[in-house]
């Protein structure tokens, strides 16, 4: 069941400052970086902002628990799970789908209970689904990642809404950065372990993808592209794990701003509040070296950035049509 985090509170002053490295493309005055939740996560994750009761929800996958934030009062429930968790999506019926690390499941968000809709992956217990996105017409799309990164076992599924599971593509090392562009024509993926980020041709109707082919690459600057999301100009925000920023890229490809946040591995980002216009940020204390722990006392905590001048798209629910985000 869900439970409260009393040492885990808004601040809205812990860690003000102008969180940009660069000049903003967009003109703007101030960029303000808090740290939003002060209790560390070992790998948070999948921040998604639920437009229903305007509140923010992420997951620690090592700890494996979905977590709840009231920005309003500044209240953090959790409900812990019975094995780790890599994304999940809000459903159209209320419910939560999940891929963790035995396939896709249904969780009981009041109670952490899970239920087997399918596994897709093959035996090996190190392997479990990743990072994952709703498209515009309810599918779910996730990735999968071998603990130990051995050889290029990572594929991209697709849960569709009568829960068949299609194999869409493979021979990754870590799928990541998955995001849908706002006129449903472009599913961008990364490979993080090979510096890649994947741009795909995209059907909405029919959930189908071709041409794949770069769109950007961290060969050669710091980080590497972590969780993902697309704004509603088409810049494509994400995290970089290993880099202690976050990037935006143009559609065109090209990196047009970097921010420094103050955490070494952020992992994902997402829009939310109740215009979307404020980029939540989730990170890591797992991934930390040990000469890296004094330098970064806001590892693993909930970040978030106002005033950046961008904006974000809701969040489709699983088996719903575009029309019916929340």
């Amino acid at each position: 069941m869900w439970s409260n985090a009393p040492e885990s509170s808004v601040d809205a002053d812990a860690g003000v400052g102008n969180a940009g490295d660069t000049n903003s493309p967009r003109g703007r005055s101030m960029t303000k970086l808090s740290v939003v939740v002060e209790n560390a996560d070992l790998l948070g994750e999948a921040p998604c902002w639920r437009a229903l009761d305007q509140r923010l929800y992420w997951v620690d996958a090592f700890a494996p628990a979905i977590r709840r934030l009231d920005p309003g009062s500044g209240v953090v429930t959790s409900v812990s799970l019975p094995v780790e968790i890599g994304s999940f999506v809000f459903a159209e019926d209320g419910g939560v789908v999940a891929g963790l690390r035995t396939g896709f499941h249904r969780i009981a968000l009041e109670t952490g209970a899970i239920e087997l809709i399918a596994n897709p992956l093959p035996p090996d217990p190190r392997l479990m689904l990743n990072d994952g996105k709703c498209d515009q017409r309810g599918r779910y799309w996730c990735a999968s990642v071998h603990s130990d990164f051995i050889g290029r076992q990572a594929e991209l599924f697709r849960l569709d809404p009568d829960l068949s599971v299609h194999r869409i593509d493979g021979g990754f090392i870590i799928g990541n950065g998955i995001a849908f562009s706002p006129d449903g024509q472009r599913m961008y993926f990364a490979d993080s372990r090979d510096e890649i980020v994947w741009v795909y041709d995209f059907d909405v109707d029919t959930g189908s993808v071709s041409n794949r082919r770069v769109f950007f690459s961290t060969a050669g600057i710091e980080g590497r592209v972590d969780g993902a999301t697309c704004d509603t100009e088409g810049n494509y925000w994400c995290a970089l794990v290993h880099g202690g920023a976050i990037a935006c890229i143009s559609p065109s490809g090209r990196m047009v701003e970097r921010i420094a946040v103050p955490a070494r591995h952020p992992t994902m980002v997402a829009f939310g509040g109740p215009e979307l216009k404020d980029l939540y940020v989730t990170s890591a204390t797992a991934l930390l070296r040990p000469e890296e722990r004094d330098n970064f006392p806001d590892a693993g905590k909930l970040l978030r950035i106002e005033g950046l001048g961008a904006r974000g798209l809701p969040e489709p629910l699983f088996g719903a049509r575009s029309s019916n985000m929340g």
